[in-house]
């Protein structure tokens, strides 16, 4: 490989990596998810993760799978949830809903105070917690 071509490489990973990072913020403003417990399950390759999450006033999670289902509980505020294939609609406080693996989903803030949630997330082990995917076509 002489240098010229190892400098397109270079120059071409390093934007890729600038892209994906830069997806990855635009996906997920104003989102705080923190672990509270992790372990295994029944099901062999299989982890439960409980978190607590919160999407600040204003906030919003852009177009994203999980590699498992997702359990969540509004503790606080209202959130407007988007699954791809269902009508959007706005969760409150006490409410709950479940995505299925896989489900290309997004939610945003829709009160004026920050949602606070209760998840769990019952998914394959050693896979990101989620991964960005494109907005389902309308």
């Amino acid at each position: 490989m002489n240098r010229s071509t190892i400098r397109i490489t270079l120059a071409a990973t390093t934007f890729a990596a600038l892209a994906v990072s830069g997806t990855l913020l635009a996906q997920n403003t104003g989102l705080t998810r923190t672990v509270v417990a992790k372990a295994d399950v029944s099901v062999a390759g299989r982890e439960a993760v409980l978190t607590r999450t919160e999407i600040a006033t204003g906030g919003s999670v852009g177009w994203h799978t999980h590699p498992g289902d997702e359990i969540s509980y509004v503790k606080e505020g209202d959130v407007e949830l988007a699954v791809a294939g269902r009508p959007v609609r706005v969760l409150k406080s006490g409410e709950g809903f479940i995505i299925p693996a896989g489900a290309v989903h997004a939610a945003k803030n829709a009160g004026s105070a920050a949602v606070k949630l209760s998840s769990v997330y019952y998914v394959e082990k050693d896979k990101p917690m989620a991964t960005p995917a494109p907005a389902p076509a309308p």
